[in-house]
């Protein structure tokens, strides 16, 4: 994908993020959606779940954090994700040389803020192509956990979303550090 086509613009990225917050309020009223979900899901991951429910979760886990990572990396413009970050520390190092002098340090604010926006816009498009399956999903997780009343993930009763984010959290920066991802 070349640079510009990687920059995107939040057109796209509002129509998508609006588009999974319609999927996600139709999924009870539109019993379609569900039902297509479900066909799709229960043989699959449903069908891990049940073979074991915790170390099924973790493989799940893997696999939707996998996708989120590598979407992240290709669907993002790496290099100028890099290059901001680095600019970022860089004025870091300036307010900290400065950080007597609050007129410098205003002024070292100023250029970070400007930075927010294009940091932010880079690193929205890969949420744009992950939030409607992700969406799916979680509604999808909801409804099956829900099945299940109290849950224990290796002997811990808890929150399948709590153990979802803890996971999750722990394979992204593995996979983040492991494919390069900023």
């Amino acid at each position: 994908m070349e640079k510009e086509g990687k920059k995107g613009g939040f057109t796209l990225i509002i129509l998508i993020m609006l588009a999974s917050l319609v999927v996600a309020g139709l999924w009870t009223k539109v019993p379609a959606i569900k039902k297509f979900i479900d066909l799709i899901l229960n043989p699959t991951a449903g069908a891990l779940l049940k073979w074991n429910l915790s170390w099924g979760m973790v493989i799940l886990v893997f696999i939707l954090t996998l996708f989120v990572t590598l979407i992240q990396k290709y669907a993002t413009d790496q290099e100028a994700l890099k290059e901001l970050k680095k600019e970022q520390k860089e004025i870091q190092k300036q307010m900290k040389v400065y950080k007597e002098h609050p007129d410098k340090i205003m002024e070292f604010q100023k250029r970070q803020m400007k930075l927010i926006p294009e940091q932010f816009k880079l690193s929205m498009r890969a949420l744009a192509f992950t939030s409607i399956p992700l969406i799916l999903f979680f509604r999808w997780f909801y409804d099956f956990f829900d099945s299940l009343g109290h849950v224990k993930f290796f002997g811990i009763t808890g929150s399948w979303f709590l153990f979802y984010l803890v996971v999750s959290l722990i394979f992204s920066s593995i996979l983040r550090k492991y494919l390069k991802v900023v």
